[in-house]
This record gives structure tokens, sequence and C-alpha cells, in this order.
């Protein structure tokens, strides 16, 4: 087993629970985006430590909604400040 990946694997999903913490009860528009992007992660580096096979298109199509996700989530930021 690899102990770091589940270690990330962790605390991406620690990560996913306390943004949609803050866009539940702060209601920080921005929080979602995190949560995606992050949930994605935790579903990619899943997938890695299972050792589970899935379509290329699948993984390519995850990362590019967690970086649009991510982009949405700091432009949101940026503009608030």
């Amino acid at each position: 087993m690899d102990y770091l990946l589940m270690i990330s694997i962790l605390l991406e999903a620690i990560i996913v629970i306390i943004s949609l913490m803050a866009f539940l009860s702060k209601k920080k528009k921005y929080a979602i985006g995190l949560a995606i992007t992050f949930a994605i992660y935790v579903f990619y580096d899943s997938i890695r430590l299972l050792n589970l096979s899935i379509d290329p298109a699948i993984k390519e199509g995850s990362f590019l909604i967690a970086t649009l996700a991510a982009l949405w989530a700091i432009w949101s930021i940026y503009k608030n400040k």
C-alpha cells in the first residue's frame, strides 16, 4: 500500500468537507469550486490506489473540470477582494 497516497486522499477529502461546510454555512460560493476540484482529486487518487483501469478520456475530462472549477474559485476570490 502506498501510505503517502492514502494520506493525500485523506487530506483531499478533508478539504472537500471543509469546502462544502464553507459553501453551505458561510455562503462562500467559491468554496464549491474547491470542493469539486478536490473531489475529483480524491476520485483520481483512489483509482490509482486501487489500481483500477479507467478510460483516459474520463481522466482527462475530469482534470479539465477540476482545473476549470479551481480557476472559477480563484477568480471568485480575486473579484471579491
